[in-house]
């Protein structure tokens, strides 16, 4: 063989190997043998959440609120409790300083808190009637305590209802305006569609 030949064949074992192919942008699919299972996008339904908030702020209140993931509001019905049992507290303080001293007007004595220098400042129909009017305060403020206790159960049920409550796209409720081109009225209603 002569030497062009043989540098010919080397050349060509050369460039073989030094040349570069673009990289293979066609992906082949292999199927699968499983079929995978779509994610869903909300919790599971549990019957028995709404239950188990209500029994937990029936037992102490707030603890419905704090299962449910609503901290927020375990202030609010705290400060709601509070303030109602404070006022029935005060309340109950003052009855029984008018309590008291009405009960040593009827015993003849003349030195309890109301009567300074001789002067009394409240008269004994003064003091019934104060009597009265703090002894129905108590009674506001032992209700309106009672019905924040209670909101604070139906509040967590409630919640614990609505964390359920599953809200689709396909399925919408809204309001509609149609043009009607016959008559050219403009009709306004409600529009109930479901996409499929």
């Amino acid at each position: 063989m002569n030497l062009k030949s043989l540098l010919t064949i080397f050349f060509l074992f050369l460039a073989t190997t030094l040349a570069v192919a673009q990289k293979d942008t066609l992906q082949v699919k292999t199927t699968s043998d499983t079929i995978v299972e779509p994610k869903k996008d909300y919790k599971e339904y549990n019957p028995l959440a709404p239950a188990k908030a209500a029994f937990f702020s029936a037992v102490l209140p707030g603890l419905g609120q704090a299962y449910n993931g609503k901290y927020w509001k375990i202030p609010i019905a705290y400060a709601g409790l509070g303030i109602g049992i404070y006022f029935y507290l005060d309340n109950d303080k003052q009855y029984d300083r008018y309590r008291n001293a009405y009960k040593r007007r009827l015993a003849g004595f003349e030195d309890d808190e109301f009567i300074v220098d001789g002067v009394t400042r409240v008269t004994t129909d003064g003091l019934i009637r104060a009597q009265k009017t703090l002894q129905r305060n108590k009674e506001v403020s032992l209700l309106v305590t009672a019905g924040i206790y209670i909101l604070n159960i139906i509040d967590a049920n409630v919640d614990a209802h609505l964390q359920q409550f599953n809200v689709r796209e396909d399925l919408s409720f809204k309001p509609a305006v149609n043009f009607d081109e016959f008559s050219g009225k403009t009709r306004y209603g409600l529009s109930l569609n479901f996409n499929f």
